[in-house]
């Protein structure tokens, strides 16, 4: 099946196909909106959240706020499948030992493939995880915590913790004030389907709460702004989809708002659930009314990644690499990933 129809079959089977987007059998470059660089964060859940650390890891200085859903600590699985699976989603082999990683970081750190500790000691950081996620233990998002305090310069002010009991591994959004079907929701508790977890829960706007200040609250009826599909071909990066998704609300068309990078996690793809995630997660609401940007990149499904996740363990990178680098600036999506926001803070043409 054909790329473009595989995404038909998926917007049927999530009774999405009648809904309108800007969107085309090719669609159009990711444009230049002149976003402004000094209030830019990244949020992501499950391998996305793993994904979105190692981007602020990566580029401290590009990022003020950085939003954890669902996942474990920097670099957890430091190239191996085998440490992502047993210590980074389960812990049979027991939580990553604090001290490998920080050595990890200082070698990394030498050779300036990652930031350096004073930009990453200014980021505000919220990390959440549901009390029921039996995906991602949430003790991981605890040793998240535990880590992401031990860089920040004033932890008690930058980085938030949340842990709700009850609630299933995903993306907790507030049932009655997203316009999903009851299809496009996971169960809160258990978790699975979207994994947007139908909830009572607005974690979006809370994220957006403690990273960039107090937000002017969402306006009724569907985000005042316009949801575009874009050509992911010129960010050539291994594991990304031909097309991304990004949301511009009315009035950013000509420059200087604000920009959201918002990271899927597996099976969590358009491939997979068409638009649900990029429609109903609660980021677009909250931007419409505070002019910022959201951008949505998106990962295939693949031999190597057949659930459609990002690279957190290293399988984008060169199969001969003993120790890959995909959680630097040398790796092919961190690299493609800054090189969109590059994009979008290139001025719009007159």
């Amino acid at each position: 099946m054909t790329r473009p129809s595989r995404l038909a079959a998926a917007l049927a089977l999530t009774g999405l196909a009648a809904i309108p987007v800007a969107a085309q059998e090719e669609p159009p470059e990711l444009p230049r909106l002149g976003v402004t660089g000094d209030a830019t964060s990244v949020i992501g859940v499950s391998s996305g959240g793993y994904m979105a650390t190692q981007l602020a890891v990566a580029w401290p200085e590009r990022f003020a706020g950085l939003g954890v859903l669902a996942a474990g600590p920097w670099s957890c699985a430091r190239g191996s499948l085998g440490l992502a699976l047993g210590q980074c989603m389960t812990t049979r082999r027991g939580l990553p030992d604090p001290g490998d990683l920080e050595l990890r970081l200082a070698d990394y750190r030498e050779r300036d493939q990652v930031g350096d500790a004073e930009a990453l000691a200014e980021l505000r950081a919220f990390v959440w995880h549901g009390g029921e996620d039996d995906t991602v233990d949430p003790a991981l998002g605890e040793a998240l915590s535990e880590q992401l305090a031990a860089w920040l310069a004033a932890p008690d002010d930058q980085l938030r913790l949340r842990r709700d009991d009850g609630i299933g591994h995903g993306w907790p959004v507030d049932a009655g004030s997203v316009a999903a079907e009851a299809s496009e929701l996971g169960d809160c508790r258990r978790g699975g389907g979207t994994h947007l977890l139908a909830c009572d829960r607005d974690i979006a706007g809370a994220a957006l709460a403690w990273l960039h200040g107090e937000q002017a609250p969402p306006a009724d009826g569907e985000p005042r702004g316009e949801l575009r599909r874009f050509d992911q071909g010129d960010f050539d990066a291994k594991g990304l989809d031909d097309a991304g998704y990004l949301f511009v609300p009315e009035g950013c068309e000509s420059g200087e708002c604000a920009l959201t990078l918002a990271l899927h996690g597996c099976s969590m793809g358009a491939e997979q659930i068409g638009e649900a995630f990029v429609r109903h997660n609660g980021l677009n609401a909250w931007a419409a009314t505070n002019r910022r940007v959201v951008l949505y990149p998106q990962v295939e499904t693949s031999l190597a990644n057949p659930q459609g996740c990002w690279d957190w363990w290293g399988y984008a990178e060169s199969t001969w690499q003993l120790d890959p680098l995909h959680d630097t600036r040398e790796g092919t999506q961190v690299r493609a990933l800054m090189a969109m926001l590059d994009r979008l803070q290139e001025s719009p043409p007159d």
